[in-house]
């Protein structure tokens, strides 16, 4: 069986953690393989954006602690995992997350590296790593503040105490609170909306969004106004303006 497991509908492409007797636990052997996935969507122009998400009582929860347990710490120094969750990372089309049920530890980071999460109304977040003795390694402290903010992202990091989905929302960590059944629907439903506008705009956009944590805003405007200048030079552009002065739809090629 398959540890994930994907489906196409159109531009949209929904990738499934698969580990149900593991409660989707992230091994590196999944990692790779969504990492590989993504990878290939990448490359894929008919793919506009990806819907990452598990089943409807788990999205993940949390790394595979027996293959944790293995590695001492010259193995944890050679762990493939921070390149495996960088590749992740650097997905350049738009990434969104449909979580029901638990997303804790590394599948709440996972869900962190997306760009929009739509949580379903029975889904929680946390980092409990501390309450094993260790804390969390795959971006859930810097990602996390980031998101919440400070006070919440204290709280749950040293407490290890997980969020419901409305604090999450309330928080900024969810874009969306959905009906559990629903979650994915919904959450597929956006991407179709997101995937048929042009595809660099679509990119250089999430570029800007990204980098808005790490640059001052001296410099993010600055990247911003680069960026949009390089949009100049697309025929997508063209095109986008022109069907909206001729009142009609645009066909993006991403070009």
């Amino acid at each position: 069986m398959s540890e994930l497991l994907s489906r196409r509908n159109d531009r949209v492409l929904t990738l499934t953690l698969n580990r149900p007797q593991a409660r989707n636990a992230l091994n590196n052997a999944l990692l790779e393989q969504l990492a590989d996935a993504l990878e290939a969507a990448q490359s894929d122009d008919s793919i506009g954006a990806v819907v990452m998400t598990g089943s409807e009582r788990c999205f993940a929860a949390g790394a595979d602690l027996k293959e944790m347990a293995s590695r001492d710490m010259p193995a944890t120094l050679n762990d493939p995992r921070p390149q495996l969750w960088a590749r992740i990372e650097r997905f350049p089309k738009p990434l969104l997350t449909a979580v029901n049920g638990y997303a804790l530890g590394a599948g709440c980071e996972l869900a962190m590296l997306s760009d929009i999460v739509l949580a379903g109304d029975n889904a929680r977040f946390g980092l409990p790593e501390i309450t094993l003795g260790i804390m969390p390694g795959a971006g859930g402290t810097q990602r996390l503040i980031r998101s919440v903010g400070k006070a919440l992202a204290y709280r749950m990091v040293l407490t290890g105490e997980a969020i419901t989905a409305d604090q999450a929302l309330q928080a900024g960590l969810a874009a969306e609170v959905c009906p559990a059944a629903l979650t994915l629907e919904y959450a597929q439903k956006l991407a179709a909306r997101i995937a048929q506008h042009a595809p660099l705009a679509l990119q250089a956009a999430k570029t800007a969004l990204r980098q808005a944590h790490e640059l001052s805003l001296a410099q993010g405007l600055q990247q911003e106004r680069q960026l949009f200048t390089l949009l100049a030079a697309t025929s997508d552009r063209q095109e986008g303006i022109a069907a909206f002065l001729e009142k009609r739809p645009a066909a993006f090629k991403g070009r």
